[in-house]
């Protein structure tokens, strides 16, 4: 027999999947409107976030960017359940595949599981590129898998090759019952922050190309191998849409600013001044092409209105360094968690 929060959880799943199937609501359009009783959880109480997520141990003064909850214009978000989460994913493999904002979406829904059973017992095991989180109670895993470009970069006699028709470490993936896949932060890296030397396309080596056209053809690569891999009866495929930095305060109109630093409240516009995210443009390009399902959580422009969620001056590199890429926990990737679990309903 159901609890009392359980029964309250169910109806506003059947009420959820009325609304979105009746109005065709899309969740991805809305605003950002204050909530207090938001965040989702206290980092104080998710011992496992890295300190460079961790804003509020790293001194940020300000709280607010903590209260904001994303509202559908047509319709209400679920407000994330953990538990529910959980009985439906039991003996499950939830499986984020891609760079540090990958990681950062992980850590979050890691903290949201966490707080819904703190009393559960949970095993965080790191091998190598390889992280998983798991409730031995509940038999679920969620797993991230470290990979920058999806695509494979290999150690050749004359240097680092990133191969953008090659993808190895898709073994990796295969038997996961969610996929959640995320590129694009790495890709316009040079110097030494870049992590190859050279690039590959099909049997052409270039010392460099056009950053935008080498994230297409690896996309283009990753879609050929979700074709031809992926069980669509066992496993559910995700991308996450490209997280928007806010380095330059002109793609949010604000002449008295530069960077996110010193941003303490998001934008009212429902509309972002910069336009759509070139990177996200090409990303929609390519899902076009993928003939299995695969869902865009589509977290890109509701993102871009978040000008104040990142670590700014508060992130690892302290007031060294200013972090307007990444994201404070609690913070905006819990909204992005909320979406993903209703995509997950809705499906």
């Amino acid at each position: 027999m159901m609890g009392p929060f359980a029964l309250a959880a169910f109806f506003f799943v059947i009420e959820f999947c009325q609304q979105v199937h009746g109005s065709r609501c899309d969740l991805y359009k809305g605003k950002w409107v204050y909530d207090a009783s938001y965040p989702l959880y206290n980092s104080t109480n998710c011992p496992f976030i890295l300190q460079e997520f961790n804003c509020q141990s790293n001194g940020r003064p300000d709280h607010l960017y903590q209260n904001y909850r994303w509202q559908p214009t047509s319709c209400n978000l679920p407000r994330f359940n953990g538990r529910d989460f959980l009985r439906r994913f039991k003996g499950k493999r939830i499986m984020f595949v891609g760079d540090s904002l990958s990681l950062n979406q992980w850590l979050s829904l890691t903290c949201l599981l966490h707080t819904a059973v703190c009393r559960a017992k949970y095993n965080l095991q790191r091998i190598g590129g390889l992280s998983t989180f798991s409730f031995p109670a509940y038999g679920v895993s969620i797993m991230f898998s470290r990979n920058a470009f999806l695509v494979d970069i290999v150690n050749e006699k004359y240097g680092r090759v990133l191969k953008l028709n090659s993808i190895g470490s898709g073994q990796l993936w295969e038997g996961a019952d969610v996929l959640i896949f995320d590129t694009w932060h790495w890709w316009l890296h040079t110097g030494r922050k870049q992590p190859w030397d050279y690039v590959q396309d099909n049997k052409i080596t270039h010392k460099d190309m056009n950053r935008l056209v080498a994230y297409e053809k690896a996309l283009r690569t990753w879609a050929r191998w979700v074709n031809f891999n992926v069980d669509s009866a066992k496993t559910k495929v995700f991308f996450q849409g490209v997280s928007p930095d806010h380095m330059d305060s002109r793609d949010w109109a604000d002449p008295t600013a530069k960077t996110c630093r010193g941003e303490t409240l998001p934008m009212i516009s429902m509309d972002y001044p910069g336009g759509p995210h070139p990177a996200q443009v090409v990303l929609n390009k390519v899902l076009r092409s993928v003939s299995k399902p695969v869902h865009l959580l589509d977290i890109t422009a509701l993102s871009q209105l978040r000008k104040d969620g990142h670590p700014s001056a508060y992130g690892y590199g302290g007031r060294r360094g200013t972090d307007c890429t990444h994201w404070c926990l609690p913070g905006v990737p819990d909204t992005w968690n909320e979406l993903l679990f209703a995509a997950l309903i809705q499906s």
